[in-house]
């Protein structure tokens, strides 16, 4: 085959040209293709070092516009003869209207201000210091007021319970002696009189004491004692009890009944004498 080539190759050439052609063995490629190798290429350093300059300006670009992007605010919010981009854009014409101020100055009167003002939360005003102390002075003074309504309206029950110092003047009784009279007479005593162990209205009653000086003003005398006033009278029932008559508890208690179903009588220390319109426990019924 490479005989045939040579030959060919050899018919191509012009004539007196001709020469002789020997094709490479395979120990002379195999030298060549290790030699190839072994030899850097002589573009391969060229390259490299023109990717790293062109990364280079790329990222000097994306900074440089990065920085400007950042500073145009800032220099944005300085006035006209500071701001380097308003002085220097456009051939040293600025943007800026120079014929309006840097600066503008507002005067304004704090104090009238303030003095206008109405603090407002839905629809309530807010309340001066002066009127909310007005109000509790005038709640306290209410309250004062009140107690000494309610204090006052205690004394005034407490005098008039309370009878007074030094002798005592009574209605002498009215008429004849009847059992209506003796309990008419005995009720000027109610509240007045206070309870102890005397017979005399300037006193004190007992309750024998009440029964002594009432009958006594009719002209009965009684002795002091319960019992000893019951066993000068006549038992009665109940039924047959009229105004006027005693009534008994015996050892213990007696009264001038009212001829109500009540009576009256001097009940205990610390009490006035009372009329009482209803009866407890078993009483008996006397008649004087």
């Amino acid at each position: 085959m490479s005989a045939r080539r040579s030959a060919r190759s050899a018919a191509l050439l012009p004539t007196g040209q001709r020469t002789s052609f020997q094709a490479p063995t395979r120990a002379a490629l195999a030298e060549a293709t290790r030699q190839s190798r072994a030899r850097p290429s002589s573009s391969s350093p060229l390259r490299g070092r023109g990717m790293r300059n062109f990364a280079r300006v790329g990222v000097f670009i994306v900074a440089a516009g990065m920085a400007s992007v950042t500073a145009l605010p800032a220099y944005a919010m300085m006035p006209t003869g500071t701001n380097p981009v308003a002085t220097t854009v456009n051939a040293g014409q600025t943007f800026v209207d120079t014929s309006v101020p840097a600066t503008q100055t507002l005067d304004v009167d704090a104090e009238a201000q303030v003095s206008a003002l109405s603090a407002t939360r839905d629809s309530y005003n807010s309340t001066d210091a002066s009127v909310l102390q007005a109000q509790r002075d005038a709640e306290a003074a209410a309250a004062q007021a009140a107690a000494d309504a309610v204090t006052a309206a205690a004394r005034a029950v407490e005098t008039a319970a309370t009878p007074s110092s030094g002798p005592k003047t009574f209605a002498p009784p009215q008429g004849g002696y009847s059992g209506e009279a003796v309990v008419a007479y005995a009720e000027q005593f109610v509240g007045v009189v206070p309870y102890g162990w005397g017979a005399d209205p300037n006193d004190s009653f007992g309750c024998d004491g009440l029964t002594q000086y009432v009958y006594g003003q009719f002209g009965i005398a009684l002795p002091r004692g319960v019992d000893h006033q019951a066993a000068l009278a006549t038992q009665i029932t109940q039924d047959e009890a009229v105004a006027g008559d005693l009534v008994v508890w015996p050892g213990e208690h007696i009264g001038i009944y009212d001829g109500a179903g009540g009576v009256v009588h001097s009940p205990d220390f610390g009490r006035y004498v009372e009329h009482a319109h209803s009866l407890w426990g078993s009483p008996v019924f006397y008649r004087l």
